[in-house]
């Protein structure tokens, strides 16, 4: 199988994949292959695959151990769910009838979160390696997805502050950037399924030996500072980082799956009419080998 890339981003963070055949089922060496190219890129865009829910899983799996969709509300809404696979993560806008979700439905305000810039379940220990999302229902206008590269970004970074935010630590907590995005208070219940975690802001890389940021908006304070003191660097670090020229901005196919390494890049979902048109997304997740 002659699996191979070409970027789509001046840094080359971006690669479009060519030479899989997704009508039969991958093996090891592919999977291989393919973690080799994440590593070099960052985010790979599959096109057109022709996946299903099973066939997703089933490449996901390959790459390693799988997050479950987690279970953040009450029973009723959560047994409700429209997706029978509990390794997929639902990234649309449909409830479990398949329906637009309603303006005051729980898990639609909730999402409105992944229209800021973010890292998958940075807030867990454990965070996302890689992210695996497959296009089923596309609207006409929007909905596109923007990818950052935290790696070019850190390598922009002036010597000074590169130094200067060597040994800080991150605390990252998903209901602060809930908050941000508008998100109703969450219950003490919610909290308490979703605490908070630490992480470095500077990083290595294992995939590729570079380094990196690890921001989002999950990312509510620099443990040891005073919160605004805090805020202000990551605030500031967020704006150099998604400068336009660390951005790709992908606009989906049906069937085009698209992968990305958590730990060196960040994305954001853009604007649609989420009240009247249909977005079926899909996500599986990769859980990292190591704190």
């Amino acid at each position: 199988m002659n699996i191979s890339a070409r970027p789509l981003h001046p840094t080359q963070f971006f690669g479009e994949v060519t030479g899989i055949d997704f009508s039969r089922p991958l093996d090891a060496e592919a999977a291989r292959k393919i973690i080799r190219l994440n590593d070099q890129y960052a985010v790979l865009v599959f096109p057109e695959t022709g996946l299903d829910d099973d066939g997703q899983v089933a490449l996901s799996r390959l790459l390693g151990p799988l997050e479950l969709a987690p279970k953040l509300f009450d029973e009723e809404h959560d047994n409700r769910r429209r997706l029978k696979l509990p390794e997929l993560f639902e990234a649309g806008n449909l409830d479990a009838d398949g329906n637009i979700q309603a303006p005051n439905d729980r898990f639609r305000m909730f999402a409105r979160g992944n229209r800021l810039w973010h890292t998958d379940s940075s807030f867990y220990r454990k965070r996302s390696k890689y992210s695996l999302l497959l296009a089923h229902v596309v609207p006409p206008d929007g909905g596109d997805t923007e990818f950052a590269d935290m790696r070019a970004a850190y390598d922009a970074l002036p010597a000074a502050m590169k130094d200067r935010i060597e040994d800080l630590v991150c605390e990252h907590d998903v209901w602060y950037s809930r908050e941000l995005a508008g998100f109703p208070d969450a219950t003490p219940e919610e909290r308490g399924k979703m605490p908070p975690a630490h992480h470095r802001l500077a990083q290595v890389h294992p995939g590729s030996g570079r380094k990196t940021l690890l921001l989002a908006s999950h990312a509510s304070r620099i443990v040891g500072w005073p919160l605004g003191d805090g805020r202000a660097l990551l605030s500031e670090l967020m704006a150099f980082a998604t400068q336009a020229r660390f951005v790709h901005r992908h606009s989906w196919r049906v069937g085009d799956l698209v992968m990305w390494d958590n730990r060196c890049t960040m994305h954001r979902a853009t604007e649609f009419d989420d009240l009247a048109e249909r977005r079926d997304m899909r996500r599986t997740t990769v859980i990292e080998d190591a704190a």
